[in-house]
Order: structure tokens, then sequence, then C-alpha cells
């Protein structure tokens, strides 16, 4: 049972919860937060996907020339 079985009720139980813990004037803030740690994330992922494309691309060209 993973994340993606939690459905509409969980999800409508932890959104309550994190209501409740954290408050309304919070939420904002925190959603914020975390969306700027998953584009930081994303952003060097996919600039070491993109290095090592290129590193692979050179490997090709020495190997012909």
């Amino acid at each position: 049972m993973g994340i993606a079985n939690i459905g509409i009720p969980g999800l409508i139980l932890i959104v309550c919860l994190a209501l409740i813990i954290f408050g309304p004037n919070k939420l904002p803030e925190i959603g914020k937060a975390a969306g700027q740690t998953l584009r930081e994330f994303k952003k060097s992922t996919s600039g070491l996907m993109n290095e090592d494309a290129d590193d692979k691309k050179k490997d090709k060209q020495e190997k012909q020339a």
C-alpha cells in the first residue's frame, strides 16, 4: 500500500490535520517553501541530466575522431 492509494478521504483528513496543527496563516508559507524546494530540486536534477548527456556526446565524438 503506497502513497498513491490515499484517496480523497485521506487527503481531506491530511488537510484538516494540517489546518489544526499549523493554522490557516502558516499553511501558505509552508506551501510556498515546499514549492520552492521542489523547484530547486527539479532544476538541479535536470542540470545533472544535461551534464551527463553532454559527457556522453563528448565521449562519442572523441571515439569517432
